[in-house]
């Protein structure tokens, strides 16, 4: 299931948050997307649309969307940190490229016998986890053969 910015205005409604033009841009810009985003160009691409915007609605809204599991945040080695629409909308991972920071998800996590074995040793309660694999696409294999 896709999430378009009129789903995910209808899922803040549900939890009681209020839709305003700015959160709306916001949510036009990630939905419409297709790559992750830094808050930065979310900031740039919503504020040209709507002037009223600032850099701080934006971080806010990120962090509502992260924590109603609607985006989800990918991180590359450089330090860059992006959002994204959760696509798959189930718990998934990422294969993420060094070099163009495209993100491709994959499903299928067999850590559960990890995360009991972590809990049972160290007393830990572990409430999620994120996994992350770096390397090159194919498309940036290609071009640096």
């Amino acid at each position: 299931m896709r999430l378009t910015a009129n789903k995910i205005a209808g899922i803040l409604r549900e939890h009681g948050y209020k839709l305003t033009p700015q959160r709306h841009a916001v949510l036009k810009v990630i939905a419409s997307s297709q790559d992750q985003m830094t808050p930065e160009t979310i900031y740039k691409t919503a504020h040209s649309n709507n002037h009223n915007i600032g850099l701080v609605t934006v971080y806010r809204t990120l962090d509502l969307l992260s924590n109603l599991n609607l985006v989800c945040r990918v991180y590359a080695p450089d330090g860059y940190r992006g959002y994204m629409m959760r696509r798959p909308t189930e718990h998934h991972h990422h294969l993420v490229c060094s070099r163009c920071n495209k993100v491709i998800d994959f499903t299928g996590c067999t850590l559960a016998d990890l995360e009991h074995k972590l809990t049972k040793e160290t007393g830990f309660n572990i409430r999620e986890h994120l996994l992350e694999f770096y390397g090159l696409c194919p498309e940036c294999r290609t071009s640096s053969a």
